[in-house]
């Protein structure tokens, strides 16, 4: 008999588990209540907004580090760059890991080490402390970048996910702008350098302890193995770890995690061109914003003579996108995006994302012309600083339609997508700002500009081709929604 009522809920459980069973009501994030939901979205993007904050931050103090270590400042470039290095290769670990062991795990652990390696640059005694440090918090800074969207996708359902994405999309760019804001006047404060570190540490332990409170996990295999084993005696608990040896959802030696789910992320961008294409666009856009974190120090400070609070003050155009950029969303989400879904009995294609995109796209090259084209300093520095708005609304709104598309997509590998992503436009991040000065002192601010406006135009018909064929190209995918 005991051997039988050990035996009788495996049996049920592995049943259970080839039927691909739901999670209960209660457990399932998906069920959550809208003020839960809400709740979790807002501390997930705060976190997400600490990590992007820290990757340009430094970009304030990079001539008091060259100053005080008696290095050249393209030395000192490397501490923005390297930490977006980091970033590039930290989402091939921790989308992978969010698959095969959940969500929270990366991410809390991914955050407190980034929050800790905070410490070294702040009493950094060296240039190669501070730099090889910035690249390992940017190793780990990348956890939520890489799970937070994909968390958005656990939770959501399609249209509530755009407004849900505006948040989480405004946060990742908020805090890369804000952070030469907020760096600016600390470096030229009596506070010194130093506490662009300290503070990156203050803010990302605060919010790390939010999320430890605010934030479950949501990745449904994962629940669902640990609701089955909290409902089992422990003689069946032992049971179904063996009935769960060869599923989806247990755990795996070493190769099989490798080949499963390491290998996933690499093999979808060379095999889908949507995921190619959508993500090289988004490189493109976040590579330009990082590009000018050294280009507007070079036009306001260097040319117009502004000091370096002051001359971070034209970023705020940039953040003024987000109201325009996220009403252009919530517009198309609540009017045109929702009645498609409501028609489709709940169901609404990918491509319905893309007619935001396609504004973003029409909106960015003439955004970084007018930059480009009102630079002199015989002209008012007013249209300049006006430039940035339709600059920042088109790069908002192309990487949050072009978030959502990937996840409608790619939504049963919506964590390998979007730390592929992460990769390939962390690269970009990392890449620009290294030839930014060259160029702009090459070209200058007119013409260097104007040659990503121009690339910018090459890359308008983006949205346009995958609005028309995107049902078409997702039939011929492997990991795609049919």
């Amino acid at each position: 008999m005991a051997s039988e009522s050990i035996k009788a809920p495996a049996a049920a459980v592995t049943s259970s588990f080839n039927d691909r069973p739901t999670l209960p009501t209660s457990d399932n994030p998906k069920s959550w209540s809208k003020g839960k939901k809400w709740t979790f979205t807002v501390v997930a993007s705060l976190m997400t907004f600490s990590a992007t904050f820290a990757s340009s931050v430094f970009s304030t103090a990079e001539k008091q580090t060259a100053a005080e270590f008696h290095v050249s400042h393209e030395v000192t470039i490397l501490g923005l760059s390297l930490f977006m290095l980091g970033y590039c290769f930290g989402p091939l670990l921790c989308g992978p890991l969010s698959e095969s062991h959940g969500r929270s795990l990366p991410l809390m652990l991914g955050v407190i080490v980034f929050c800790i390696f905070q410490v070294p640059v702040a009493v950094a005694q060296n240039i190669p402390t501070t730099v090889i440090c910035r690249f390992i918090g940017g190793l780990f800074a990348c956890s939520p970048l890489s799970i937070v969207g994909a968390i958005l996708a656990d939770i959501w359902d399609p249209v509530e996910r755009g407004i849900a994405a505006c948040i989480y999309s405004g946060a990742t760019f908020s805090g890369p702008v804000l952070g030469p804001i907020v760096g600016g006047f600390v470096v030229d404060s009596y506070l010194g350098w130093r506490w662009t570190a300290w503070l990156t540490l203050i803010r990302g332990v605060y919010f790390w302890v939010l999320g430890m409170v605010f934030v479950p996990g949501t990745h449904a295999p994962t629940l669902l193995r640990w609701f089955q084993a909290r409902e089992c005696s422990s003689d069946a608990r032992d049971e179904l770890g063996r009935a769960n040896a060869n599923l989806e959802v247990s755990h795996m030696n070493w190769r099989e995690f490798t080949t499963k789910y390491l290998a996933r992320p690499l093999v979808m961008l060379a095999s889908e061109p949507i995921l190619l294409l959508t993500t090289l666009y988004m490189s493109l856009v976040y590579g330009t914003l990082y590009l000018f974190f050294e280009a507007y120090p070079i036009s306001f400070q260097d040319q117009r003579g502004w000091n370096a609070g002051v001359g971070t003050l034209p970023f705020l155009s940039i953040t003024i996108r987000v109201v325009f950029g996220n009403l252009t969303i919530a517009a198309t989400t609540a009017f045109h995006l929702k009645r498609k879904y409501n028609e489709g009995g709940g169901k609404v294609a990918p491509e319905e994302r893309l007619i935001p995109m396609m504004v973003g796209a029409v909106v960015l090259p003439p955004g970084l012309f007018w930059f480009a084209w009102t630079s002199s300093t015989h002209i008012t520095w007013v249209p300049q600083v006006l430039a940035g708005i339709p600059i920042g609304m088109g790069i908002q709104v192309i990487y949050t339609m072009g978030l959502n598309y990937i996840l409608d997509v790619y939504t049963p590998y919506a964590a390998s997508a979007v730390s592929e992503y992460t990769f390939v436009r962390s690269m970009a991040a990392a890449g620009f700002p290294l030839f930014a000065t060259p160029m702009y002192d090459r070209l200058g601010i007119s013409w260097a500009t104007s040659l990503l406006g121009f690339v910018s135009v090459l890359m308008m018909p983006v949205p346009l081709l995958f609005y028309v064929y995107g049902e078409r190209l997702r039939k011929l995918g492997r990991y795609s929604v049919k």
